[in-house]
C-alpha cells in the first residue's frame, strides 16, 4: 500500500507566496521544496503565477538556478517580474539573456527601465544588444544573435576547435559555425561534427559545406519555419552586402514559430495573443484582449441585421424560412473559415504564394461546389419531407451557392491579406464569418423570392 506522497511545489509554493509574512518554518518548508524540484516543476510554477509571487520565488533560488528559469519565461511575463523584482538583481537576470533575448524583454519594459539596464551591461553586451535593436521589428536581424565565431577558409581544424573552446561561453553556439573571407562573405558552412570527423591539421576550406544563409532583412518568421524544416541546427545572417552579422538558432527559430502559431489562434478565435501564461494574465489585460475584436464583430453584426430588415416582407409571408437562417450562415461561415484556416497554414508554410491567388481560387471554388452539392442534396431531401419540395429546392440550391462563395473568399482573403502587407489570421475567420452571414442571407432571400414567388 502507498503512502500519501507530501504537498507537492505547485500546492505548497502558491499558498505561501500569496501570504504577506510567512513564519520561518514556512519558507523554510518552501525552500527545501525548491531545493528538491526540477527546474521544469520550477519555470511551470513560476509562469502560473503571478508576477510579484514568481519574483518571490525567484529570490529564493541560487542565482544560476534562478537565471535560467527567469530565461525560460515568455519575454512580457519576464518584463512583468523585472518590474515587480525591483533592483534586487535585475541587471544579473539581464545580463545572462542572450541578446536576441535581451531586445525581446527591452520591447516590453518601460522606456526608464529599459534605458537603466541597457546602461548596466558591459560593454560587449551592450554593443551586442544595439546590433540587434538597429534592425527593424520581424526580421531576421531582430531574432539571431550577433555572437558568432571567426572562421576562416585558410584557418585549420585545429586552429577552430581551439578558439571554439577558448570563445565557448561567449558564443550563442558552436554547433552551426559560418566560414567567411576577408570581407565577411559567407563562403561556407561547418560543424563541431564535420569538424571531429578531421584531422588537426586540415584547412576548413577542404572539410566545409556550400554555403546557406539568411539575410537580416527577410521575415523571422519565414525565416524561422524554414530553419525548422531543416536539419540545420542554424543558419548564419548575411547583411545587404551579404557580410555575416549573426546567427539564427534552431531554438530562436523554434520561439519564432511558437509565437506566430499563438498569435494566428489567438485572432482566429477574435482575440489578442496574451504574451504571457494564461493565470499570470490579469483579467483586466484579458479584457483587453478581447473587447476590441468584440466591438469590431458587434459593429460588423449591424450589416446582417440591415439585411434582415430589407427582407423583412418575405419572411412575413413565409415565416418557415426564419427557421434555416442559422443553419444557413452557419454552414457558410464554418465553410469560410475551412478555406482561410488551410490557405493562412498553407502560406505560413510556404506551400501557397501570392503568384497563386487565381490557383487557389478556383481550387476553393470547386471544393465549395462539391461540399454545396454534398450538403445541398441531403438539405434538399430532409426539407421536402419535412415541409415542402418548394422549400427544399430553396435550402438545397442556398447550401450550394453559399458553400462555393464562402470557400472561395475565405480562400482569397488570406492572400489579399498578405499582399496589402496585413496578419493573414486577422482577415481570416472573423471578418470572413460576418462576410458569409450577409452574402448568404441576400442569396437565400433571393433564391426564396424566385422560387415561391413572393
Amino acid at each position: 500500500m502507498r503512502t500519501a506522497e507530501p504537498s507537492s511545489l505547485s500546492h505548497v509554493a502558491p499558498r505561501l507566496v500569496r501570504r504577506r509574512k510567512a513564519t520561518p518554518d514556512e519558507i523554510e518548508q518552501l525552500q527545501s521544496h525548491l531545493e528538491s524540484s526540477s527546474l521544469r516543476e520550477i519555470t511551470a510554477l513560476v509562469a502560473r503565477l503571478s508576477a510579484v509571487r514568481g519574483a518571490k520565488i525567484l529570490r529564493m533560488l541560487p542565482p544560476e538556478r534562478s537565471r535560467i528559469v527567469f530565461d525560460q519565461l515568455k519575454p512580457r511575463h519576464q518584463a512583468d517580474v523585472i518590474v515587480a523584482l525591483g533592483d534586487d538583481d535585475v541587471v544579473g537576470y539581464f545580463g545572462a539573456l542572450g541578446a536576441e533575448d535581451r531586445v525581446a524583454l527591452l520591447d516590453n519594459l518601460p522606456a526608464e527601465i529599459a534605458a537603466r539596464l541597457l546602461k548596466e551591461l558591459d560593454e560587449d553586451d551592450q554593443h551586442a544588444t544595439n546590433i540587434v535593436l538597429g534592425y527593424r521589428k520581424g526580421t531576421v536581424g531582430r531574432t539571431m544573435s550577433p555572437k558568432v565565431p571567426e572562421v576562416t577558409a585558410e584557418m585549420t581544424v585545429r586552429e577552430v576547435v581551439d578558439q571554439l573552446r577558448r570563445d565557448v561561453d561567449k558564443l550563442e553556439t558552436i554547433y552551426a559555425i559560418p566560414v567567411i573571407d576577408g570581407q565577411r562573405s559567407v563562403v561556407g558552412v561547418t560543424d563541431l561534427r564535420r569538424l571531429f570527423r578531421c584531422e588537426g591539421g586540415e584547412r576548413i576550406e577542404d572539410v566545409m559545406g556550400h554555403p546557406v544563409y539568411v539575410r537580416s532583412s527577410d521575415s523571422a518568421e519565414d525565416a524561422s519555419r524554414w530553419l525548422m524544416s531543416t536539419p540545420l541546427l542554424g543558419v548564419p545572417v548575411v547583411d545587404d552586402d551579404d557580410r555575416l552579422v549573426g546567427i539564427l538558432t534552431h531554438d530562436e527559430a523554434q520561439d519564432v514559430v511558437e509565437h506566430a502559431n499563438t498569435e494566428d489562434s489567438a485572432r482566429t478565435g477574435a482575440s489578442e495573443p496574451l504574451g504571457k501564461p494564461y493565470l499570470s494574465t490579469s483579467v483586466l489585460q484579458i479584457v483587453r484582449s478581447r473587447i476590441v475584436w468584440l466591438l469590431v464583430l458587434a459593429i460588423s453584426a449591424v450589416l446582417t441585421v440591415k439585411v434582415l430588415d430589407v427582407f423583412q416582407a418575405t419572411l412575413e409571408k413565409a415565416v418557415v424560412l426564419s427557421l434555416f437562417i442559422p443553419l444557413l450562415t452557419g454552414t457558410g461561415g464554418n465553410t469560410g473559415n475551412q478555406a482561410a484556416t488551410t490557405v493562412t497554414r498553407a502560406l505560413a508554410l510556404n506551400d501557397v504564394h501570392r503568384r497563386d491567388f487565381f490557383k487557389v481560387m478556383f481550387r476553393e471554388l470547386r471544393v465549395g461546389m462539391t461540399m454545396g452539392a454534398t450538403l445541398g442534396t441531403l438539405g434538399f431531401i430532409v426539407a421536402s419531407i419535412v415541409f415542402d419540395p418548394r422549400i427544399g429546392l430553396v435550402i438545397g440550391a442556398t447550401l450550394f451557392l453559399v458553400c462555393s462563395l464562402s470557400a472561395t473568399v475565405g480562400g482569397a482573403m488570406p492572400i489579399v491579406a498578405k499582399t496589402i502587407g496585413a496578419d493573414p489570421a486577422v482577415f481570416s475567420n472573423p471578418f470572413i464569418s460576418t462576410f458569409c452571414d450577409a452574402s448568404g442571407l441576400i442569396i437565400y432571400f433571393l433564391i426564396a423570392k424566385a422560387v415561391l414567388g413572393l
